[in-house]
């Protein structure tokens, strides 16, 4: 089945909140060689200004990843896992994550064109804070293809 065309505009609800931890921070951003003391050390950040550690700009995947399930659990989508590639990722920040802060995600499917016998799903996650306050948008680009035949 190809990926459906109707999922353009279609728009998913809230992921349960996700509580920033301060190892978490500290797992990712030695997991992607960030070694500013801002990621792993608290006094380093409150010294910058923030409450506690400052996540690296790529640990808004983690929420993203629980926006983008939704999309691939839909069973009208087309979407088969094992014939997806994450071909695209970008960041919009409003303010960095920090830990102890409390993220939720709603994703939206912002475009899907055909690419030779492919698709390329665009979807956009706006991230927010316990308070509603935005965080960051977090768009990717996925190349679905159609698999074996």
């Amino acid at each position: 089945m190809p990926v459906n065309p109707d999922l353009v505009g279609r728009d998913f609800p809230p992921t349960s909140p996700y509580l920033v931890g301060r190892e978490k921070v500290r797992e990712f951003a030695r997991a992607v060689f960030a070694d500013d003391p801002q990621h792993t050390d608290p006094a380093a950040a409150q010294a910058l200004g923030y409450a506690d550690v400052v996540a690296p700009p790529t640990f808004a995947i983690v929420v993203q990843e629980q926006t983008l399930q939704q999309l691939l659990a839909q069973p009208d989508s087309g979407i088969v896992l094992q014939n997806v590639l994450h071909a695209e990722q970008r960041f919009a920040y409003t303010r960095p994550i920090v830990a102890g802060d409390e993220l939720t995600g709603r994703l939206a499917v912002t475009g899907i064109r055909a690419l030779g016998g492919n698709a390329m799903v665009t979807s956009e996650s706006v991230i927010t804070d316990a308070s509603g306050a935005h965080v960051v948008t977090a768009t990717s680009v996925l190349v679905v293809g159609e698999g074996e035949k």
